[in-house]
């Protein structure tokens, strides 16, 4: 028996986010249990919630799009920022059975770019890669293809395919595990400078990995935030990496935009680019084709 009835915790839950707020959280809340869970779920649900935990952990998924991926600490949660760029470039790009792209996702995280793309293009159309260096992200981003029905292995032409891949950008035999060239390169890599992470809400600092939003390492000799966008840049320069008609797709964060924009012109030798800006007017996405 949970020692508060439910009542006084969603009083606690109004007094932290306010009434309409709160009653919508509830409302997930009960949407996200099934059946066979005790009546003490809810209980715990709203103690997470209570205690600082975002709502998309507690409620075990979020949406994208028209899709629904399920959501685990310590992954990256995705972001409606995130979600808006994705969708423009399903929209701007037609690849088809007849005319297919190759797609490499880095820093993946959960998934949400490749298989927002693979659920919008025709079948048949995409054959996407996601790396990241995290075990538990690569986990997620497998158990989502799963959820959303896409392939992680070629078994049929007439599907499109997403691989998740542990790996590290640094490392010279990641190559091998991919296939290249890749006519879309997406990322939203690690971005937040050390003094801004400090910052942030206990919600994000407390629970989401530091290694998916801290855009320096400790042992980096950069403190702008950029460490992993030189890293990228290097990546996409090698030989073999990006096709004739390839166009690479990277989100920033504030003030970062002419500075990633610089980046991929002298060190991937990119210098087709434009910037685009976020439903909030952020610069947001530095887009550089071949």
């Amino acid at each position: 028996m949970h020692p508060w009835p439910v009542k006084y915790l969603f009083a606690q839950l109004v007094s932290s986010l306010g009434r309409e707020s709160a009653r919508l959280e509830l409302k997930w809340m009960k949407q996200a249990l099934s059946p066979s869970d005790p009546p003490s779920a809810i209980h715990a649900m709203l103690d997470r919630r209570l205690r600082g935990e975002p709502l998309q952990y507690v409620l075990g998924t979020t949406p994208f799009g028209p899709l629904n991926l399920l959501t685990r600490p310590p992954t990256l949660i995705p972001r409606p920022e995130t979600e808006d760029w994705a969708l423009r470039v399903a929209n701007t790009h037609s690849p088809s059975e007849g005319s297919p792209v190759s797609l490499l996702d880095l820093c993946t995280g959960s998934g949400c770019i490749p298989l927002l793309l693979c659920h919008l293009w025709p079948p048949g159309s995409t054959r996407a890669f996601g790396v990241d260096i995290s075990p538990e992200a690569i986990r997620l981003a497998t158990d989502n293809a799963a959820r959303c029905n896409i392939e992680t292995h070629i078994t049929s032409n007439l599907r499109n395919v997403f691989t998740p891949v542990l790996g590290d950008l640094h490392d010279p035999d990641l190559i091998h595990l991919l296939e290249p060239p890749f006519d879309v390169v997406t990322s939203n890599p690690p971005y937040i400078p050390k003094r801004e992470y400090d910052e942030l809400p206990p919600s994000v600092k407390d629970y989401e990995d530091p290694r998916a939003l801290l855009g320096d390492p400790p042992e980096s000799e950069h403190r702008d935030g950029l460490t992993f966008y030189h890293t990228i840049a290097s990546f996409i320069a090698r030989k073999g990496i990006l096709s004739d008609r390839a166009i690479v797709v990277l989100e920033v964060g504030h003030g970062q935009a002419e500075a990633v924009e610089s980046i991929l012109h002298h060190t991937a030798r990119l210098r087709n680019t434009e910037i685009w800006s976020d439903p909030w007017k952020k610069k947001r996405v530095v887009v550089a084709r071949v």
